[in-house]
């Protein structure tokens, strides 16, 4: 969205308009209402993010404490990244589960749950991949908080050279799920990232598994 360019401090849209938060009210616009608004709003975000149980993890932030008979993954997720609360997150962490350790490529890293989770089941090595070095970069710290090893790197899945392993998944759009499959290294492919009335038409690969829950999806493909 172009707002959230000229704004980058945040955008909400409001019945047909827009409220844009900005220390002075912004030049070339009709202003139809100021405000002021309280100190660390910027930061509030936080109320709102609890933790959540996915088999047999924990899924939440630094400042909540994780139940002690679930295994922590704490994912501080800044203010531009995934929290783990998504059904497509929880999701695809289950199927995770379901899986014996191996090799793991995550696309679309993002926080860096889904690579963690797969370091704490055991799968070695992990590798974490995304357009947005931010990302990467939020992935590597994660990982490094929750005592775990994830190499990562900055890469367009769908254009750079991807790794050779033993599963790669993916919580990504449908349309970008079906372009990555052709050009993956692995045998078995853990989908996520789209509506449970969509199924990956992936050529080469026969689905194994299948979960849903609040009208999303996630699979598991084997080659």
């Amino acid at each position: 969205m172009l707002l959230l360019h000229l704004f980058p401090e945040g955008v909400e849209e409001l019945d047909g308009a827009y409220a844009v938060y900005a220390d002075e009210p912004p030049i070339g616009f009709d202003v139809l209402e100021a405000r002021d608004v309280r100190e660390g709003w910027e930061d509030s975000w936080r109320e709102f993010h609890h933790g959540v149980a996915v088999g047999r993890f924990w899924v939440g932030p630094p400042w909540e404490e994780p139940p002690s008979e679930l295994e922590p993954i704490v994912v501080d997720p800044g203010r531009a990244f995934g929290t783990g609360a998504h059904a497509t997150t929880r999701l695809s962490l289950e199927l995770l589960q379901t899986l014996e350790p191996a090799s793991l490529l995550d696309i679309g890293c993002g926080s860096g749950v889904l690579s963690i989770g797969a370091a704490k089941l055991g799968c070695a090595p992990v590798v974490g991949v995304d357009l947005d070095e931010a990302a990467v970069e939020a992935t590597s710290a994660n990982a490094r908080a929750n005592g775990v090893d994830v190499m990562t790197f900055v890469a367009d899945a769908l254009a750079d050279e991807l790794p050779r392993t033993e599963i790669a998944v993916a919580n990504v759009a449908l349309d970008v799920v079906e372009r990555l499959a052709p050009r993956l290294d692995a045998g078995i492919f853990v989908t996520s990232g789209y509506l449970d009335r969509d199924e990956p038409d992936l050529a080469g690969w026969v689905q194994i598994d299948r979960r849903t829950a609040d009208g999303w999806a996630a699979d598991v493909f084997r080659r």
